[in-house]
């Protein structure tokens, strides 16, 4: 799955992507109030924050809009957070933890609100659900939408057997926690209409300028190899793709592949016959499968995860069996298109947003969540370089530490612990 510098990854988004320009280099030296450094959700969500409140922006992406996991996800918009709200409890306690939710939803009306306001073409469908395989996932489903109602205010609906079949054309399944304000996109088209957003709004994003040095300071600087940004402010927001930059943070996020496979066009009646309400879909085994329709009626199938950051072996074969676990009926269907990328997991699950010093702000650990939560995070960030610094502080209580292991180690670690969990998943 190697590409060629400059261009997009092989997939059924870059394939549908509207046309955009290629933006040009960082040449030479340039002075701004704030330099970002990543053209993906969190990066362009932070520019046009800072830009439509009067500051001077510029962001470097090392290849396209997009070209990372914002623009080859699963496409799934979920409220939450990937650690659930319980571990946030234990982080943070529960006041802060009601908070941190209640912000997760805004992330979640966030997207909507800049599709609306922006005209953004990216296929948005209302509706999630999570999904039980086992009894004891229709317990654990079941614990958490009380949790939700009774702690957190936000009633969910529980769907049986049978309401669930009503809806989704798979007998794996025995139960599901739908959430109508949920939803899901087209993950390229967005992060292009957010670019075209933030350009009207006065950013500068320079593309095929990777970052190979940041100078910290009173004034830090970005160095690309033709070119630099003198910054009264750096925002790193390269998520899984940071690594060389700044080891503190690297230290502390897992670079974990995902892979998504998209059919043949199945046509509009095929479609609805295996999600009639257009929803997307996740289960909660570790190793989970997700899943949705696309506009032109294919099924987008999203799983199998590597965490060695080698593809798997065998993955058509794989993915093609993992289908048809979950659609008997496309037992003889292939997958068009087939592309993995990498997000970012910290230890905890939980997100890791804060200060590297005064001048450089972060964020990663997205965990899963990033669709919603990395515009969040812009909106978070650009409240604290505009001196409101409330809601960041809350995100930089947070305890994260290293992945055990150290470089030479900490992957074998992982997938060690990763295999455990995968056979709880098969067992119990």
């Amino acid at each position: 799955m190697n590409h060629p510098t400059g261009t997009y990854p092989a997939s059924w988004y870059a394939a549908t992507a509207h046309p955009a320009p290629e933006r040009p280099p960082l040449q030479g030296e340039q002075q701004v109030d704030v330099g970002i450094l990543g053209a993906g959700f969190t990066g362009l969500s932070t520019a046009l924050e800072l830009a439509r409140a009067g500051y001077r922006v510029a962001v470097l992406d090392a290849e396209r809009i997009g070209w990372g996991a914002s623009g080859r996800n699963g496409g799934q918009v979920i409220f939450g957070w990937g650690c659930g709200e319980s571990r946030l409890e234990g982080l943070l306690g529960e006041a802060d933890a009601r908070r941190m939710f209640d912000w997760s939803l805004e992330g979640v009306r966030l997207l909507r609100e800049r599709i609306a306001e922006h005209a953004i073409d990216c296929d948005w469908r209302d509706g999630h659900a999570h999904v039980a395989i086992k009894p004891r996932h229709i317990t654990e489903l079941k614990s958490w939408q009380a949790q939700l109602a009774e702690r957190y205010d936000y009633p969910l609906a529980w769907w049986d057997r049978e309401r669930l079949r009503a809806e989704l054309d798979s007998p794996r399944y025995i139960g599901a926690l739908f959430d109508p304000g949920s939803g899901h996109l087209h993950p390229l088209n967005y992060a292009l209409g957010l670019a075209r957003a933030a350009e009207a709004a006065g950013v500068q994003i320079f593309e095929r300028s990777p970052v190979i040095r940041l100078d910290r300071g009173a004034q830090p600087i970005l160095h690309s190899r033709s070119g630099a940004l003198r910054c009264r402010f750096v925002v790193l927001a390269g998520n899984a793709l940071i690594e060389g930059i700044a080891p503190e943070l690297h230290d502390k996020i897992m670079p974990v592949g995902t892979y998504v496979g998209a059919t043949a066009p199945l046509g509009a009646e095929t479609a609805r016959r295996l999600i009639g309400n257009d929803m997307a879909v996740a289960d909660i085994n570790w190793a989970l499968d997700y899943f949705r329709c696309s506009a032109d009626h294919r099924l987008l199938f999203g799983g199998r995860a590597s965490y060695s950051n080698l593809t798997p072996p065998n993955l058509r074969t794989v993915m093609r069996a993992r289908m048809r676990r979950v659609f008997p009926t496309l037992a003889d269907t292939d997958f068009e298109y087939l592309w993995g990328g990498v997000i970012d997991i910290s230890r905890n699950r939980a997100p890791h947003w804060g200060r590297l010093t005064d001048t450089i702000y972060f964020a990663q650990g997205f965990s899963g969540h990033g669709v919603a939560a990395s515009g969040l995070a812009g909106r978070i960030l650009a409240e604290a370089i505009r001196g409101q610094n409330e809601r960041l502080d809350v995100f930089a209580r947070i305890r994260h530490r290293d992945f055990p292991g150290g470089r030479a180690l900490r992957t074998p670690i992982l997938v060690a612990a990763m295999a455990w969990f995968k056979l709880r998943d098969a067992l119990w």
